[in-house]
């Protein structure tokens, strides 16, 4: 299993990337990237199973998985699923809908949850394909957008 991996930090304008070769990488991420292929290609249902089958606690995985992704190859990705974090107010999810468009983006699904303390989160599906202009400039756009607490990028493919 000899692939490189970028490593990808929560998303923030000036964020940092690096390729890493698998084999130098902790066994703690190692092992969270086994968890998510598991679940990534349906062998596992849930996080639970994904773990225990690496022998990884649940709490490393959390910590770890939003900060590395596979690098499959350097074509433009076509898909990229965003979790969000907004300040419960009216409005708040047409202003993010309206920057996704501004940037050619097309929404694919989109899963909010109920406002706990203020803030609310959504995950976003999107496509990618029609954008001029990298991800990274939405993600800016994004978190340029009054209200709009964290911007995280979960997955693309």
């Amino acid at each position: 299993m000899n692939q490189d991996f970028i490593v990808r930090p929560e998303f923030h304008s000036k964020e940092k990337f690096w390729i890493v070769r698998e084999d130098i990488l902790p066994e703690a991420l190692q092992k969270t990237i086994q968890a998510k292929q598991l679940l990534m290609h349906g062998k596992v249902q849930t996080i639970h199973e994904a773990v225990k089958q690496v022998d990884l606690s649940r709490s490393a995985f959390y910590k770890y998985k939003d900060g590395i992704f596979e690098l499959e190859n350097l074509q433009r990705e076509r898909f990229a699923t965003v979790s969000i974090d907004l300040e419960h107010q009216s409005g708040m999810l047409s202003k993010v809908l309206s920057a996704i468009a501004r940037s050619d983006g097309n929404v694919l699904t989109l899963s909010q949850t109920i406002p706990l303390s203020g803030i609310a989160n959504i995950v976003i599906s999107i496509d990618t394909s029609q954008m001029e202009k990298p991800l990274s400039a939405l993600l800016d756009a994004l978190l340029a957008t009054e209200g709009v607490k964290k911007v995280t990028i979960i997955g693309q493919g």
